[in-house]
């Protein structure tokens, strides 16, 4: 059956997202190189400012409502009625038809692992009991299919690197694939577009190209989805949380190799080693290394 285009994609042609700059090289030759731009987008929730983040800028509609999904300040039921953005003043306000107070919340913070020092507000393990993950499955063909059709994809990252990408995924297809300066805005990008489009995580995988921490399992198991996969390596406490939720974690996945370190039980081996290529160098690059 031929691939399904992704839905969306990078666009490394975006002038908005990088900007040349000229430098020296390690032979003192001049040079110009492409960088990725980064610039503030405060978030309201109603009348409520909640955070300043840095992000590359696209998509600020789904990174909002992404934002405050995995923060738990809105739940899957919650009727937004409105996003307005505005450029200008780089503001974001998301708008509900319930009345929400979040001042106890706010005063309770905790610096993540992600890039760009992510923050979350409150209980990092809130609302994660309530969570059972579907009995899906996962088939290693799939898992060959996927990573090389996300190392073609054209990429900011190849573009001007300094940067993390997020893909979600069904089966052997990409469906969205969000890029930004911290895994954890492009992962909230995510969670926004499923959110808006009504989408179900119970058939989905989750693609990144950042480390298996504990924030990156947290997210996915809100998301609902049963499936986390990276190219990079696990932390301790990103391990034991997917344990406990039920959540398959697979890291180093490059060319043949992968390493699952829970939920194997989902996990057919159906692919023949042998009709697997190695990564080839220019796919290397996609991601951070261990």
């Amino acid at each position: 059956m031929p691939a399904t285009p992704p839905l969306i994609v990078p666009n490394p042609a975006d002038p908005r997202l990088t900007q040349r700059v000229t430098g020296v090289n390690e032979r003192g030759e001049r040079i110009e190189t492409s960088v990725t731009v980064e610039r503030p987008l405060t978030l309201y929730l109603n009348a409520q400012e909640i955070v300043t983040m840095m992000t590359i800028g696209d998509y600020p509609d789904y990174l909002a409502i992404g934002y405050l999904l995995n923060q738990n300040m809105l739940k899957p039921t919650d009727v937004v009625t409105e996003v307005e953005y505005d450029e200008d003043l780089e503001v974001v306000v998301v708008r509900t038809e319930e009345h929400t107070n979040f001042e106890a919340k706010l005063r309770k913070r905790t610096q993540t692992s992600g890039c760009a020092q992510g923050t979350a507000f409150g209980d990092l393990m809130e609302a994660l009991s309530e969570i059972t993950l579907p009995q899906a499955e996962f088939r290693t063909s799939w898992l060959y299919r996927l990573t090389h059709a996300i190392n073609t994809m054209p990429s900011l990252y190849l573009e001007a690197g300094a940067i993390h990408g997020c893909v979600l995924c069904r089966q052997d297809q990409p469906l969205v694939y969000m890029e930004d300066v911290g895994r954890h805005n492009a992962v909230d990008k995510i969670a926004g577009w499923m959110f808006r489009h009504g989408e179900s995580g119970a058939d989905k995988i989750f693609y990144t190209t950042g480390r298996l921490t504990s924030e990156m399992v947290i997210k996915t198991v809100r998301m609902g989805i049963p499936i986390l996969v990276s190219r990079s390596g696990f932390t301790a406490w990103g391990v034991e949380l997917a344990r406990q939720c039920g959540l398959t974690l697979i890291g180093r996945a490059k060319g043949k190799r992968f390493v699952a370190l829970a939920g194997e039980d989902r996990i057919v081996f159906d692919q023949d080693l042998a009709y697997v290529e190695e990564e080839s160098a220019r796919h290397r690059r996609k991601g951070a290394e261990d």
